[in-house]
């Protein structure tokens, strides 16, 4: 069975980490095919909304390195930063640069670039038995995937150090507390809490939903002027789309919005 599981459903990608024997430590191959089913569904105008979980007791336990391209050999200067480059870096940026919301379904243990894949995410629903863990610096390591950029846009800088200095085990329940997790539920209903949301996002206006998450995720890197600019372009390119132009007739007509995603 292939170790990364997907299928598309009601608009909705659903991807699954399928190594639970290793607690979904996820694997360069892994990483590569999830990579392209996030570039794939920005241009798949069947994919609406993605949700990215895993199977048994873990949802990613971390980065399994032991098939990569750096696995074996002599190492010189520069490999490990190109294998970082090239690895944790684009997986995480393949999520935040999805054109489609992507939703995180933490089931269990998400660990290291684990955490970061769940952070990643534009929602975060975490099972009540879920737990979060900075495990670099316990392992005398400088995080990577992104980390050091993504905690302290979620929790501010203070917040983000302690978390990455400690590598202490977060609940799901204390994330939820920090801003990291948007929703806690029971285990046994977190596929559906899942599911409802992002089919939820399914129906709605999917070029608005994009646009707008890319003036929120660039909103944390520029200025005033910059981020308004940015808003005005995103708005003039919106009203051309259908979904907008039946968002306004709904309106006029006291209707409830039929969204098509176009």
């Amino acid at each position: 069975m292939s170790d990364v599981l997907h299928s598309v459903e009601n608009g909705v990608l659903r991807i699954t980490l399928n190594r639970p024997e290793a607690m979904n430590a996820v694997t360069w191959d892994q990483r590569e095919r999830i990579i392209s089913l996030l570039d794939d569904a920005s241009a798949d105008a069947a994919v609406r909304a993605v949700v990215v979980t895993a199977t048994g007791r873990g949802f990613c336990a971390g980065a399994d390195l032991r098939g990569g391209p750096a696995a074996g050999g002599e190492r010189v200067a520069g490999d490990v930063a190109r294998m970082i480059r090239r690895g944790a870096q684009r997986f995480i940026g393949a999520v935040l640069d999805c054109e489609k919301p992507v939703v995180a379904a933490v089931n269990g243990t998400a660990a290291g670039i684990g955490a970061h894949l769940a952070f990643a995410c534009d929602l975060v629903i975490a099972a009540d038995s879920a737990r979060f863990v900075e495990v670099f610096a316990r392992r005398g390591l400088v995080p990577d995937g992104g980390g050091a950029y993504l905690l302290p846009r979620l929790v501010g800088p203070q917040r983000a150090k302690e978390l990455l200095f400690f590598g202490d085990a977060v609940s799901a329940a204390e994330a939820k507390d920090l801003g990291l997790v948007n929703r806690v539920v029971p285990a046994a209903d977190l596929d559906e809490a899942a599911r409802e949301w992002a089919e939820r996002l399914a129906q709605g206006p999917t070029r608005a939903l994009a646009l707008t998450k890319q003036l929120v995720n660039a909103s944390l890197d520029s200025d005033r002027a910059t981020a308004f600019v940015a808003e005005a372009v995103a708005q003039e390119l919106n009203m051309t789309t259908r979904d907008a132009q039946e968002g306004v007739a709904s309106f006029v007509e006291r209707r409830e919005a039929k969204y098509e995603g176009r």
